[in-house]
Formats: structure tokens, sequence, C-alpha cells
């Protein structure tokens, strides 16, 4: 595609100031980000791009990774993509809920009837008012629609190319249609089903949670020693960490080949305080060098206790409720009146207070040997959770995914290595997640905010649900509330009646809804020719710590829906690190809202300091870059506003081509050589964002229009003003513009609003919509060119700056002589660009010796005052 020029209208003060709320404004009336639903699929650039959770504010890490893929969006689109960029809004969940009851005052309680005329705390307090589900689920929308505004408002702002019209809520009607739809397909395939079985699971939130939420953090803890007792009195010592189990203790294990508890094995103890007969089993798992090499299995204490009361089939007594506190009635098991007294003593006690009790009981019986020992060790949270989680037995939804099933997993590794990784080295992080699956995806959550769980379940003549066969909606129907909805079939009046139904109470897990985002946003079921264009996607551009949640549970559902990879390419950003070289991050408290940085430098900025962070990897948070991509915005202000001044106008009967006119060609070889060397630099950076990396491509660049102004154009200024005549100054103007409009392409996707304010001063249309640049492009009128040619004329430039500013003299001071010895070669391109060096050095006389061995030297000869 050939560009043309129209007569130049320079601003005589252009600025980089109000660029942002100009530029925005025309981009959204012209719509010249919008994707063109008729193209082709081979012309369709589609990106499945993160939708940021609505929980508060955007922080300057949302800014960071998604420049990065508005880089690449803005890359395509100028290679003639028409390019698929959603934006959606991540709103359902906990993060959400955990907000909205902070924001109001509020907690949803499901017994509470429907308040119509509801009115939130206005000063919310430490005691929450329970309003109903529907009342919270209202104040959940509420709040998250005054935040999509907000976060929008902050994303245009930021220049992102998104097209605004295919927005999408994972909250809204299509995503809980979709979502319910894959859940239901899951179902009727045996991917997913139900079971009651141990769940971790938080006692705040009072919801199960997921292996892939799952986070160890560093607590103080303490360990004690236990004596338990044989039938003949004699103690067995047992260490643990939480002796206020005990009531939960259903056996001892040791390890089959440990000699000293070998005679135990296949007998009984009894637990201390409680006196419960256990049985001593053994497992190779156990550990013999652990503690005293036998340990006590409660149901449950850790997963090391699911596993080996589900492998040996052991008892189960329960103890902590779904609160986190000592249920009020003692287990199975705890019967005499000596144990059930003890118990009373831990009832309604959280796990912190009941260890404290346990251990003041252990002491009193005598069966506490020594004083717990302080330590320090790994103990799991919910990643968003405040307090250690909990095992307790609960009725859940599970899907498939490879945690069980030795043939879904190498499939899903598989996937994994048909991926095109960027950076590769993530791959590895993907494959350490599937191979360390020891579970099954538990999708269920017990919350509100969310996609329900699309199934009803009978009631017998005694009203007892059916969970065995559960019933389900046409998929016509969707979305669903079994809450509020009845099935086919059955009256409202029904719901739990005797004979009649209940809807399934819970809600998926967020990363069920959001594991479907390129099937949400791609029209899935919904516009089928959408859909047929943009899925499989090319790209999911992400952070690496939802490597194993977000990547991992969108390819499971795309395999299992489609027998495919839901995109092509995964480009993974790092983490913005403060000044200590810490995760930025809410729940630390060091985050940085980016409102304030878009204002105080500017948009384009703060763009460049984001992409100057590389794919795959942790970059410091530095105002100081942002300055610097100020200086460099501004700059390519001035530069523009310099080379545009010196240009042609256009002839009154129409355009010219830019880059090659009859009247003007590039005939100098300084010229030839300043587009020879250009040529290169579109190769680098094409290359550069084939690979998505951004940063390479920014980098070459900007370090070529740096030393265009700072060399190329200092050298030939003089010529372009005329001094030389009109054919030299036509070939320096003619160089300068091609390079001009190559560099603001180059920077477009980095720098949008600068750009695109060059651009409009000459240019028809939009930088955006132009023609990525092609290195044949600018090579063209410079064929014959020898790049050496300005690499000698910029170091010779250089020696005579050196010298001045040694001197600590104007440049403008004139030389009345430069020697300069180089080899035969170097001095064949200092003759031909001799008359530009000693205009632009101020240069008198210039005299050459050859030094065939030796790199360029000069001796400069200052004019005295």
């Amino acid at each position: 595609m050939t560009h043309t020029q129209r007569r130049p209208e320079v601003p005589e003060k252009p600025s980089v100031d109000g660029l942002e709320e100009k530029w925005a404004r025309l981009w959204d009336e012209s719509r010249v980000y919008a994707f063109d639903a008729a193209q082709p699929r081979e012309r369709v650039f589609s990106i499945d791009t993160p939708p940021p959770t609505v929980s508060g504010s955007l922080h300057v890490g949302h800014v960071f990774s998604y420049t990065h893929t508005d880089a690449v969006a803005r890359h395509q689109r100028m290679r003639g993509k028409t390019v698929f960029y959603p934006m959606g809004w991540d709103d359902n969940g906990l993060p959400t809920e955990r907000r909205v009851q902070n924001h109001f005052g509020v907690r949803c309680d499901p017994s509470l009837p429907y308040d119509p005329d509801l009115t939130p705390p206005g000063n919310p307090g430490k005691e929450q008012v329970p309003v109903s589900r529907r009342n919270f689920i209202e104040l959940c929308e509420r709040l998250t629609e005054e935040d999509e505004k907000a976060f929008e408002e902050l994303w245009r702002l930021l220049g992102l190319s998104v097209d605004w019209s295919r927005t999408y809520r994972t909250i809204g009607g299509p995503a809980r249609a979709a979502s319910q739809r894959a859940f239901l397909r899951n179902l009727a395939r045996g991917e997913a089903y139900p079971s009651a079985a141990p769940t971790l699971w938080d006692v705040t939130f009072r919801t199960a949670v997921a292996q892939a939420e799952l986070e160890d953090r560093e607590r103080p803890g303490a360990l004690h020693d236990l004596a338990f007792h044989r039938p003949g009195g004699e103690p067995v010592l047992i260490t643990t960490s939480r002796p206020e189990l005990l009531p939960a203790c259903v056996a001892l294990v040791a390890h089959p080949d440990d000699e000293r508890y070998r005679p135990l094995i296949g007998g009984t103890v009894r637990t201390p305080v409680f006196g419960v007969e256990v049985p001593v089993v053994a497992h190779r798992t156990a550990d013999p060098a652990k503690g005293t090499g036998i340990a006590m299995v409660c149901t449950f204490g850790d997963t090391t206790d699911v596993v080996w009361w589900r492998e040996l089939r052991l008892e189960t007594r329960p103890v902590i409720g779904w609160d986190g506190r000592f249920t009020a009635d003692p287990p199975p098991g705890v019967d005499s009146a000596a144990a059930r007294e003890a118990y009373a003593r831990l009832a309604g006690a959280t796990a912190h207070t009941a260890r404290a009790r346990m251990v003041d009981m252990l002491r009193e019986s005598g069966d506490l040997r020594g004083e717990p020992r302080p330590i320090t060790h790994a103990v799991k949270f919910y990643e968003k959770g405040d307090k250690p989680l909990e095992i307790v037995t609960t009725r859940q939804w599970y899907l498939r995914n490879g945690g069980r099933d030795e043939d879904l997993r190498e499939a899903l590794l598989a996937r994994g290595r048909e991926l095109h990784w960027h950076p590769e080295h993530m791959r590895v992080r993907y494959e350490n997640w599937v191979a360390g699956l020891n579970g099954d995806w538990l999708v269920s959550r017990q919350r509100f905010f969310g996609v329900p769980v699309p199934v009803w379940y009978a009631l017998d003549a005694d009203g007892t649900p059916r969970y065995d066969h559960p019933l389900v909606p046409d998929e016509s129907a969707l979305p669903v509330d079994p809450s509020t909805d009845a099935p086919a079939g059955y009256r409202e009046d029904q719901r739990g009646a005797p004979g009649g139904f209940i809807g399934d109470p819970d809600v998926m897990d967020t990363w069920a809804t959001s594991s479907l985002t390129p099937q949400i946003a791609g029209g899935w079921e919904r516009d089928d020719d959408l859909f047929a264009r943009v899925f499989p996607m090319d790209l999911r551009p992400q952070a690496h710590e939802i490597i194993r949640t977000w990547l991992f549970s969108t390819i499971v559902r795309a395999h299992t829906e489609s027998g495919t990879l839901p995109w092509k390419h995964t480009a993974i950003s790092g983490w913005i690190l403060d000044p200590d070289r810490k995760k930025m991050s809410k729940s630390r408290g060091n985050v940085v809202t980016p409102l304030a940085l878009l204002q105080q430098y500017g948009s384009d900025a703060v763009r460049y300091w984001a992409a100057s962070g590389r794919p795959g990897t942790d970059t410091a948070y530095d105002t100081g870059q942002m300055k610097v991509g100020r200086r460099l915005a501004v700059k390519l202000l001035n530069a523009s506003r310099f080379v545009l001044g010196l240009t042609d106008p256009a002839p009154e009967s129409g355009p010219r081509p830019l880059d090659a006119t009859p009247d003007s060609p590039v005939t100098d070889p300084l010229d030839k050589a300043l587009l020879a060397t250009l040529s290169e630099v579109v190769r680098t950076a094409t290359e550069a964002f084939e690979e998505y990396d951004h940063t390479r491509a920014l980098e070459c660049a900007e370090q070529f229009f740096w030393a265009f102004c700072d060399d190329y154009v200092e050298l030939v200024k003089a010529r372009a003003y005329g001094e030389f005549g009109p054919e030299a100054a036509a070939s320096a103007r003619a160089a300068l513009t091609t390079a001009l409009s190559t560099l603001l392409r180059l920077f477009a996707p980095f720098l949008p609003f600068v750009t695109e304010e060059v651009w409009s001063w000459w240019q028809p249309g939009s930088v955006h919509r132009a023609p990525w640049p092609d290195p044949a492009e600018t090579l063209r009128p410079a064929a014959d060119a020898d790049p050496e040619v300005l690499a000698t004329a910029r170091r010779t430039i250089a020696e005579v700056r050196r010298a001045k500013s040694g001197a600590k003299v104007s440049m403008r001071t004139e030389v009345t002589l430069l020697k300069v010895f180089a080899s035969p070669a170097e001095l064949h391109h200092l003759t031909l660009t001799a008359r530009d060096i000693k205009a632009a050095g101020h240069i008198t006389t210039l005299e050459t010796t050859p030094t065939p061995h030796t790199p360029l030297r000069t001796e400069t000869v200052l004019k005295t005052p």
C-alpha cells in the first residue's frame, strides 16, 4: 500500500498534554478499532482478553500487562488483520462479594425474604446487616456496574484499542448461559459428577476451595508429644501440631516395615483424654523419620489424613463445622461420660482456642509429654482467605481434569506441548501443575453472586433429595436459577415439599465461567458465524501465576467440548515489583493505582514503561522510566515538527507518494545509508512482534530514533535547508519524511496518542489503520546503499562533539582543522559525507590520513577566541 501526504498542518507549539481526551473521543466516533465480522478467518486475529476482576480499582499491574496485549493488537491491525479484541469484566465470585459486604455493610442470609425497599446502611460498621440473597445479588450488580464504568474510563485513557461494542460480563446472561451449557454437556458426557467427600473449606467464606486456589503460608505453630495407651497401659508417643483434633482421631498409622511398631499393627490403642479405642494400621506413605515415626489419623486434619482415611477405609469422626468451630455434639465414638465432658470444653470453640484447651486437658491427664516445641510450618490457605483451611465433609460438584484419569492427563500435557508459549520456558509451569494434580476440579461454591449450578433434585415421599438423579433444564431455557425457577414438569409450590423438588443451592466457581472466555466472547452457540471466525483464538495473554487456574482450566474446557486448543499462542506477563522487589498486590497493600500516573506523565509515557517489561519477566515499578517515555513522546513531537517544516508541501493538484517522488529522489549516500539502516530496524521489529517480544520491537525502534534525532538530523540539517542546492535538499527531505512515516508506524503500538497526533498533521486516516512498515519500503529508494556510510559519519561527528565538550565550548564553536585517521574504507565513506560533517561540526578544513589497522580517531583544532 502506498501512503500519500498532504500539505502539513503543524501546530506552532505542539504538546503531549491533552492528547488522550482528544484522540480517545475521535477514535470512538470513527470506530477505528471496530471488529469487521465480515472478514474471512484468515484475516482475523482474535484475542482472549483477560477480564479483570471487578472488586474495587485497577492497579498499575493491570496497566502493565494490558499494554502488552494492546501493543500486539495494534501491530496485528497494522498488518492488515481485523482484530477481535473484546473486553470482559470478571464480576462474579468471592472478591466481588467481599467488596459488596465491606462497601455496604451487609451479609447474605438466604433464609430472609426479599425486601424491595431495602436501603443498605449509610455508614457500614463492623457488624454487617443480614439481607436476602436476592437483595445481596442486586447490591453486587449495582456496585459492579459502577466499577465497570470506572474501569472502562481508565482503559480508554490508557488507549486500549478495544472494540467496546463487544464487552461482556461473566455474570451477564450470555455468560451464564454458556457456563451452564458447558456444565450440562460435561454432565451428559460423564465429565461432571457430584460427590460427598472431605473438602478443603474456607471457614470465613464458608465455601469449598479447589486445589488450584490453594497457597501455603508460613505460620507459627508447635509440636506436641502425646501418649496413646496400649491395652496393657504402656504409652505410644505420637507427635502432632494439632492436638485439638484428638476427638476426631480414628487410627494410628505406621510404615509396615518399621520394626518399632510392627507388633502394634492390627491391634488397638486408646486415645488420651477421650479413651476411644482406635486401630493401629500400616501404610507405606507413613514416614518413619517424621516425629516419632507413628502418626494419628484424624477426620480431618490435612490431605494426608484424607488419603489414609480413604485407602484404609477408616471411620469418620468430624468435629469442625462449616463455621470453623467445634460442633456442639461430640462425634460418633466419643461416648463415655468422661469423654463427652471433655468434649464439652471444646464445643463451639475455634480451632485456635480448642488447641489451647486441649493442651490444658492433656497436662491435667498427664498425657502431654514435655512442653510444646515452637515451629514455623507451611499452612494451607485459600488464596483470598485470611484463616487456615479446614477439611469438612460436604457434597460438591467436580469436573474431571486429569487428576484421577491418566489418559486425560496425558492428553492435556499434549495440548500444552501443542500450544506456542511466549516465553517458551513458561510451559514448564503448566506441565508441573498437570503432572502434580491429585484430584479433580471442584467447581461448586457455597456462595451467592455467581452462576448457579443448573440442576434440581426430586424429593421422594419422605422429602429426601434424590441426588443420584439430578433434574436438568433444556439448553433452550438457559440461563436458569434453580433457587427461583422450577424444573420442567414441576410447579413452584412444590419446592421443598415431599414428592416435589429442591434446587441445587450452590453456584459455580468463578473459574468455571472464566475458563469459557473464548466461547463467551466468541458467541459460542449464540452467533455461529462469529464463532467460526474467531475460535480457536490466536492469542491468550495472561499472568504467570494463573497458569494453573485460568490457562489450564480453559484448555480443559476447550479440549473436552471441542477437541482443540482454545488458542494458538499464549503470552505470559510477569509481576510488577515494588521498590523492595516484592510483588505488588492488594493483599500486601503495596499497589499503586494508575490514574494519577496517567495524568502526571501522560498515557504514552506510562505505556512506554509498561512496554519496556519483557514477556514473562517481573518488572520494577519505575517512574523514572515513565519520565523517559514522556521525553520520548515530546521528542517525537518536536522532531516531527522539524521534519514536516522542511518538507515541500504537496502540489495543489493532489498528494504525491511519500517514499519516492519524481522531483525528490533519494540520491545522497548518507540518506540512502539512513534508509538502509532503517530497513533493518523494521525487519528486526517485525520479527520481534512475530515472536510476541514487544520489548525488543520497542528497543530497536527507540535506539534508531535517538540516533536519527541526535546524529542524522544534525548532519543533514544544513543540506535540508538548501545550503547545498535544491537536489541535495530534496534528497535529505525525502529521506527525512520517509524515516518519519516509518518511525511513527513503528512507535504506534506503544505510543498511540502522540503518533496519531503527528500523523494527523500530514497523512489521511489513522496511523493505527496504516500498514505496518515493510523493510522493502525504506530499502527501495536506497537499494545500492552502504549502511557504514552513516556509521562512519556518526563516529566522526561524535569525536568532534567529544572534543568540544572536553574543551567546555559551545557545539557551534568553529573547528579550524579536523584530522581524521582511519582505514581506507572508512575514509571513503567519510569522503561521501564530508560536506554534511563539515556543516554539522562547523569545520573549516577536513584532512584525512589512512591508517589501515587502527580504529577511526581524530585530532580537532578549535578556533581560539
